[in-house]
């Protein structure tokens, strides 16, 4: 059975226009042509791109998404534990690991059920729907994603009040400890950490240490995600990195 572009684009969550460039560079040409000249995608095409949007979710351009699907060599696992430091760096284009993307489920707030004068006693000048589209659109089609919806599809003006003010008492005391010359290393910081990854759990979706870990990596690499970081205190974006990444070697 073959497919149009359309129907594929449908099915995967993409732009016609995408499937277009990556046959236009060669990463997926279709397998066969209809009538019309218009392309048809077969079940091997399909098998293809789910590899293709596997590894663009993990941060790899693409030259080099297509040389690990052209190299019968390539053990992707082995792969991956090579790539590490790839994979963090380029967190920012995640699409699975964003699941766990802390900051984009709390600024955006999808879902979100109050008034407009609630939102704005709440939240302030910070309009929590600004990259909702965006966050959608990235990050629609993971689990995580789905279950900070429900949950926060059921919050009340109290509860957004009382999740924004655990995470300003958070920042005070984290940009505190680094006044203070804490190392990211240090047993204070990397409880704080872990108490950083525990309030994600608590109120947006399950948050394990390796998805923590890649949420640090974000926070620097993106820049929205870092100054909202380093608003709290200059360099704060970096040392939680750190002290994420610490936490996570210890309990590993």
């Amino acid at each position: 059975m073959s497919y149009s572009v359309g129907q594929v684009a449908r099915f995967a969550g993409i732009t016609v226009r995408t499937l277009h460039h990556y046959d236009e560079i060669g990463l997926l040409s279709p397998s066969g042509r209809s009538r019309a000249g218009h392309r048809r995608y077969e079940d091997d095409d399909l098998d293809r791109l789910q590899q293709v949007l596997f590894y663009r979710e993990l941060g790899f351009p693409l030259d080099q998404v297509a040389a690990l699907l052209d190299d019968p060599d390539t053990d992707p696992q082995e792969h991956l534990r090579r790539q590490h430091g790839l994979l963090t760096a380029r967190i920012a284009e995640l699409q699975r690991m964003a699941e766990a993307v802390e900051h984009a489920m709390e600024a955006k707030k999808m879902g979100i059920n109050l008034t407009p004068e609630e939102k704005f006693e709440v939240f302030g000048e910070h309009d929590p729907e600004q990259y909702a589209e965006e966050v959608e659109q990235r990050w629609g089609d993971t689990e995580a994603y789905r279950e900070s919806q429900r949950r926060t599809a059921r919050y009340t003006k109290e509860d957004w009040q009382r999740l924004q003010d655990e995470a300003k008492d958070w920042g005070d005391r984290y940009g505190a400890l680094m006044d203070e010359g804490e190392e990211p290393s240090g047993e204070r910081a990397v409880a704080m950490a872990e108490e950083h990854r525990q309030h994600i759990c608590r109120w947006f979706y399950e948050c394990p240490q390796e998805i923590h870990r890649c949420l640090g990596d974000m926070y620097v690499a993106d820049e929205r995600f870092k100054s909202f970081y380093d608003a709290m205190r200059p360099g704060l974006a970096e040392h939680l990195r750190d002290a994420i990444h610490a936490n996570a070697d210890r309990r590993a």
